[in-house]
């Protein structure tokens, strides 16, 4: 073995480098936050080569004093925490004072930067072995500019791992976004080789937030997304969460920000996972821009050195707030939350624009048009006709309301006929004041192979699958009834000894409580031995033992599980699937209407219990798209 001696600053500043600075997305990101953290409400990001020749960023914040400069690129230097109680409470972004020092030590860095009230501004670089400064005079408006040219020019085992630079600007520009997303007071714009790719303004009011977040995430993402804003003990959550409809292939379109800070958790992703079980299809992902706000004492922000982890003092708390603040929020969702968001304009206003002459001025009268109901839905909804808020031609219409009013008067004498079909509240027709409002999933048309509903609402063609719907509100009725008897406990005819680790059996007992409100009855007879003695009468057939060894698991990681109750649930799930109606079933017009209503109440409606959707809107300008109709 050599003597032991000191590193060399640059050698010392390059070690550091290899956990801050992994590629261009890496300095960007460290830079962002350095301007966020100094009070801008402008970051200018210009980009060559993806960041690899040059990565600029420029915004209007403080800035930094003529004196403060040379410090600016020592290691473990800072004006953001001074003592241990501020590192117990972090608020800003960066606070470790290691960035611009690994950076300069890997790159040719400028730092440009002037304060308000300084005569003129100055610029900062370091030079030979021993990184010393220079500062210099120069021109520059009040706020700070880092230039960081050749990366990794002086270290070539690192360049060399460098992706092309489709790839390194894809990943910098995902950086760019998150901080967008986790910052709606300051605007970025964004330039990559002398071309314009993001100009995000400063967003106040809801619209604003929702059109930065499309920009970001996708315009189909808002589209598909519900808003929540929940508080509870002292934390916040709020954001957009993706219907389980629009789920992904990958964990790609998944923002979480922790007070401002974007985070990838263990926790946060397992209560996720949790919230969405019961409505995901299998293998697919969630999608949500969500933001946590807890108080900063309770989260320690400094686990990992790129600061992408935190870990919280409470996370049973953390966990369950998330979970029940999701899961509720997913089943709060009804066809009519969806339809208001999701159907895309009229086809009248895309027929009007498109129309010419007489036929423009026919569709701008606002009159409404009365049609009449579908065949068997008289006798349900009575015999008065609903308005449709439409504006279409009368003249094209004139048949089609005809030919409305002669299958009515058939369908009357048909249903009149038959004994035995559903029956609902017959709406007074005597009143043109009380005329019913169209139901967001409309009135059944018909029944195509046995298999599907087509029904009509106010927006055009509904299709339902007629299995996995009845199927969703058949096991939501189950749950409910299921919790509301409680879960019925059943002994085992020989209890069953489990051997487990030490740290399990704590566990176990511990959370025996929990274990009893679920049904089972496990008894600690020694330091590595659990005994089960009753179980769920649901789960007589499963596999007590892996189940037991799981849930314990759970606690050990997160502080919670809900596998006992995903693993009752996914046996509620498979008799509400052998006890819906099946395909080639014929249903009556009362029968489909009567399906459709009940899905309008059920929650988590929009989907099946295997995570498949139930239903889908077809509006009168996506039908008109099919046919070519105005072009």
């Amino acid at each position: 073995m050599k003597r032991i001696q000191l590193l060399s600053t640059r050698l010392a500043n390059q070690i550091a480098a290899g956990e801050v600075v992994e590629r261009p997305a890496s300095v960007a990101k460290e830079l962002l936050e350095n301007a966020i953290d100094a009070g801008a409400n402008r970051v200018d990001v210009e980009v060559e080569q993806g960041g690899i020749k040059l990565l600029k960023v420029r915004d209007n914040g403080s800035g930094i004093m003529k004196d403060d400069l040379p410090l600016s690129l020592s290691r473990h230097a800072t004006s953001k925490i001074t003592e241990l109680e501020d590192l117990e409470a972090v608020a800003s972004l960066g606070f470790r004072g290691e960035a611009l020092a690994s950076i300069s030590s890997v790159s040719r860095l400028t730092l440009t930067s002037a304060v308000k009230g300084q005569s003129s501004a100055w610029r900062v670089q370091t030079e030979g072995r021993d990184m010393q400064p220079v500062v210099a005079p120069s021109a520059h408006p009040v706020g700070t500019t880092v230039e960081v040219r050749d990366l990794f020019f002086n270290t070539p085992a690192r360049r060399k791992f460098l992706k092309t630079e489709k790839t390194e600007f894809g990943h910098l520009e995902e950086v760019v976004k998150r901080l967008a997303l986790s910052r709606f007071d300051v605007s970025f714009n964004l330039r990559h080789n002398q071309r314009t790719i993001h100009q995000l303004k400063v967003a106040k009011t809801q619209q604003e937030k929702d059109r930065r977040v499309a920009q970001a995430c996708g315009p189909e993402f808002i589209e598909n997304a519900v808003c929540l804003d929940v508080e509870s003990a002292g934390m916040r959550l709020w954001g957009w969460v993706g219907l389980p409809t629009y789920s992904r292939s990958q964990a790609d379109l998944q923002y979480f920000f922790v007070n401002g800070r974007v985070i990838r958790d263990k926790l946060v992703s397992h209560a996720v996972r949790q919230a969405y079980r019961d409505v995901l299809y299998n293998g697919r992902h969630p999608t949500f821009v969500l933001y946590l706000s807890v108080d900063p004492a309770t989260v320690d922000v400094n686990v990992h050195p790129t600061k992408h982890e935190v870990r919280f003092r409470d996370s049973r708390t953390v966990h369950n707030f998330l979970f029940s603040t999701l899961h509720h929020a997913l089943a709060e969702v009804r066809p009519g939350d969806q339809l208001s968001s999701t159907v895309q304009p009229s086809a009248i206003e895309t027929r009007s624009s498109a129309s010419t002459g007489a036929e423009a001025g026919e569709f701008k009268q606002q009159e409404q048009i009365r049609f009449n109901q579908p065949a068997a839905s008289q006798s349900i909804f009575g015999s008065q006709p609903q308005t449709y808020s439409q504006q279409p031609n009368r003249y094209q219409v004139a048949e089609q309301l005809a030919g409305y009013g002669k299958l009515a008067e058939a369908a009357d004498e048909i249903i009149a006929a038959q004994p035995g079909v559903l029956s609902e509240p017959i709406v007074d027709a005597g009143s043109e004041h009380n005329e019913p409002e169209i139901p967001p999933l409309g009135y059944a048309l018909a029944q195509l192979k046995g298999i599907y509903i087509l029904a009509e609402n106010q927006h055009g063609l509904v299709l339902v699958d007629m299995h996995a719907a009845h199927e969703r509100i058949t096991y939501e009725r189950m749950k409910q009834s299921y919790q509301a008897e409680g879960i019925k406990c059943q002994p085992v005819l020989v209890p069953e000894s489990m051997a487990v680790s030490q740290r399990e059996a704590d566990c176990a007992e511990e959370f025996q409580s929990l274990f009893a409100s679920l049904g089972f009855e496990l008894l600690r007879m020694g330091p590595e031995t659990v005994v089960v003695k009753a179980i769920p009468a649901l789960l007589k057939q499963a596999n007590v033992s892996q189940l037991v060894h799981e849930v314990l698991s759970d606690l050990l990681e997160h502080g919670t599980s809900d596998r006992i109750q995903a693993h009752i649930n996914e046996i509620l799930a498979t008799i509400a699937c052998h006890g819906s109606v099946r395909a080639n079933r014929k249903l009556t017009h009362p029968e489909m209407n009567a399906l459709l209503r009940d899905m309008e109440q059920t929650e988590r409606s929009g989907q099946c219990n295997h995570g498949r959707p139930t239903w889908t809107q077809l509006s009168l300008a996506e039908l008109d798209k099919l046919f070519l109709r105005g072009r």
